[in-house]
């Protein structure tokens, strides 16, 4: 069952290229057959040189192709794996940020009922801070923080989940976190 892709008017935009016509040059070019690195390699090809980030639209271009052929639906990673992610904006430097953030959640038993499975690590660069959390249901969590105009941006990214409903309880469950994050 082929599923829409949602990001196929950005796709257009970005490259000059209408979907339908995107399908004819990747079907001849035998993508129904080919792995998914394959695909975006195929999608490369067709770039034109006035596209900017051509290999990132490439990795969209085949992602949308393969939810388009119903090898992939939406969320789903190359590992047949599902991810989501929910974020908000906060005023606060970004060591201010991952300090609220560790506040937030240090001490928790429990994280939508499931246990962390080692500790969870933090990391930063110029630009970014990062807390990350492996969990007991074979979830991952990565908290990607980061300056956006004059204040900060917290993603919460979701790896690793099952099901689309499994990132649906965990988006549900991080809402609430970021909602006390904020408060």
């Amino acid at each position: 069952m082929a599923t829409k892709s949602s990001n196929l008017p950005a796709i257009a935009k970005a490259t000059g290229i209408e979907w339908d016509q995107w399908c004819a040059k990747l079907r001849a070019g035998g993508a129904d057959q080919l792995t998914h690195k394959q695909i975006a390699e195929l999608a490369f090809t067709h770039m034109p040189p006035t596209v900017d980030t051509p290999d990132w639209w490439a990795q969209s271009v085949a992602v949308a192709y393969e939810q388009h052929i119903g090898r992939r639906l939406p969320g789903q990673s190359q590992d047949g794996t599902f991810q989501g992610s929910v974020s908000s904006t906060i005023d606060a430097d970004l060591d201010t940020a991952l300090e609220r953030w560790i506040a937030c959640v240090q001490g928790r038993q429990e994280f939508n009922g499931h246990q962390l499975s080692e500790p969870a690590r933090t990391s930063g660069s110029e630009r970014w801070r990062y807390w990350r959390a492996d969990f007991s249901d074979g979830t991952k969590t990565q908290v990607d923080i980061g300056l956006k105009g004059g204040k900060t941006s917290v993603a919460i990214n979701i790896t690793k989940a099952g099901t689309p409903e499994q990132v649906s309880g965990w988006k549900s469950f991080w809402r609430q976190i970021l909602a006390e994050f904020k408060g």
